[in-house]
């Protein structure tokens, strides 16, 4: 299936993965500097360039003062066009604390629109499972943490991790799904109501699989 394919203004490492035929490239404001540098082109290009610095020709131009970030404009505009999987690039490692839990909140925002999205970053990928089960490969190595966005995760079963759960709660005060870690076997996350905000060390890719 073909993903939908952001990138932002902050840091940027190299492609998680190659960009498909099909894949719809979207450069948010500053983001745009990624996409000229992998000497892509881009799709789409908005948001309000006070990042940027300039206005790209054929740019979608939002106002500085609006309600959605740039990378939420992005992701507003791949649901619009039809696509369910998203990688959003420059997400994660900026200078802009806020922007990056903003970014989480927008891979929620993915999440209760049916979509599946992921902030991947110089040594982290990031994302919501929302009712339903990620499994990850039996290769995967480090430290696996879950937290808890709403006010509680119910019906979380963890299988092969070193701190195993059945059918147990995460709420968002306090952590207890912090540093887990992959010991060598296929892991199952399940979530059965609510969402959790997972992240692993980059170099272990995406999941498998995920279902619902």
């Amino acid at each position: 299936m073909a993903t939908c394919v952001i990138f932002c203004a902050g840091e940027f490492d190299a492609l998680a993965r190659p960009i498909e035929d099909g894949d719809y490239i979207l450069a948010a404001d500053g983001g745009l500097r990624h996409v000229q540098k992998l000497k892509l082109t881009p799709d789409g290009i908005l948001g309000d360039f006070d990042s940027l610095g300039y206005v790209p020709t054929d740019a979608n131009v939002f106002p500085v003062e609006k309600d959605d970030t740039d990378a939420m404009l992005a992701a507003r505009q791949g649901l619009n066009l039809g696509y369910k999987d998203f990688i959003l690039y420059g997400g994660l490692d900026g200078s802009r604390l806020d922007h990056t839990v903003a970014n989480f909140q927008t891979l929620q925002f993915l999440a209760d629109h049916g979509a599946t999205g992921y902030l991947v970053g110089n040594d982290y990928i990031v994302t919501v499972l929302k009712e339903e089960t990620a499994v990850f490969s039996e290769n995967c190595r480090g430290i696996l943490s879950l937290f808890c966005l709403g006010p509680e995760a119910t019906g979380v079963t963890l299988q092969n991790l070193q701190y195993p759960l059945t059918d147990g709660s995460l709420s968002s005060s306090f952590p207890l799904g912090v540093s887990n870690h992959f010991i060598g076997k296929a892991v199952s996350v399940r979530v059965g109501h609510g969402s959790l905000l997972a992240m692993w060390d980059r170099k272990n890719g995406f999941p498998k699989e995920r279902k619902v």
